[in-house]
């Protein structure tokens, strides 16, 4: 390392290391259970998947206690857990987290739409059919109509109830390697975090979730889709010096992703239709531009500017 970087500026990178090793090894391992059985089929992934959530977590305790990053005394401030301050921006960005995403996924549907990606139904006739294959033989389909307005209904509650799990993922990306990465560059540390979280996810994209796709592409489509979103949730973090809103922005991505199921007519190919694929890049990229040209990311509380003097103990 070059010792003319200052102290404050560097990247610690044996910790980001560490970090990310134990973060994918744990990811592996959840699964593992999943590559020796019936796949995503397994019954057992209802429980796996939202345990698998948790390994960045588990990541962040290792690198926060067993190698002292960041600093005794700095660590809630540094992982944006605490102080909410300003709150008034915070709490803002927190409402925005939470109404914005299921806005964006629902433009991601037009797009599709638009660019024949996808044709929307507004009978719901084809939800109707995929609803029918999930009762038991005999069991009348409710009417359709109710079931896809209860399922709009439910995202706002959903959004919450998701952000739960999505902490155990946040404190990781968000909270601890995005800040770790920081002295990088602000853009360098968005690509790189978003690009480590969509690998991540590697043990079940390559069981063909999310895209379908068992092999490379979905899990490129998974890096694609991670440092599409990632951007944004990493704005949400550098804006606020906090994680909270990155958190409810993920629990609202996760609430309304199932979105684009309800109005197509056949079952989307999720890889250009679905909330994390091409559609939704155009929609993202569209929304990180208008940022880009309104000066947002050059706008960070200090923390978010230089959050690499936290990472090093005080210096007498």
């Amino acid at each position: 390392m070059n010792s003319s970087i200052p102290a404050s500026r560097r990247v610690e990178w044996p910790a980001i290391i560490v970090f990310v090793v134990v973060a994918c090894a744990l990811a592996w391992l959840v699964a593992l259970p999943l590559w020796l059985g019936a796949g995503l089929s397994e019954p057992m992934s209802a429980f796996l998947l939202p345990v698998m959530m948790f390994t960045p977590a588990v990541a962040v305790l290792v690198v926060t206690f067993a190698m002292g990053v960041p600093a005794r005394g700095r660590r809630a401030r540094f992982l944006g857990l605490w102080p909410l301050r300003p709150a008034k921006r915070v709490v803002w960005l927190m409402v925005a987290a939470w109404l914005v995403p299921p806005v964006l996924v629902a433009l991601t549907v037009v797009v599709s739409a638009a660019l024949g990606f996808v044709q929307l139904d507004l009978t719901f006739a084809g939800f109707a059919a995929e609803l029918a294959k999930t009762l038991p033989d005999g069991v009348p389909v409710p009417p359709v109509e109710i079931v896809v307005f209860a399922q709009i209904a439910m995202i706002p509650l959903g959004a919450l109830l998701n952000s739960v799990f999505a902490f155990g993922e946040e404190i990781g990306w968000r909270g601890w390697l995005l800040p770790a990465l920081r002295p990088l560059g602000t853009w360098p540390a968005l690509f790189l975090s978003g690009a480590i979280w969509g690998l991540w996810h590697s043990p079940i994209i390559l069981l063909g979730y999310n895209f379908g796709r068992t092999d490379i592409t979905g899990v490129l489509l998974m890096v694609g889709g991670c440092v599409a979103w990632g951007i944004l949730l990493g704005w949400l973090r550098l804006r606020s010096a906090s994680v909270w809103p990155a958190v409810i922005a993920h629990g609202s991505l996760n609430a309304a992703a199932g979105l684009i199921v309800l109005f197509a007519a056949t079952r989307p190919d999720l890889a250009l239709a679905g909330p994390l694929g091409v559609a939704a890049w155009i929609v993202l990229a569209v929304v990180i531009a208008v940022l880009v040209f309104t000066g947002e990311f050059r706008k960070q509380p200090e923390l978010a500017g230089d959050p690499g003097r936290l990472l090093s103990p005080p210096r007498g």
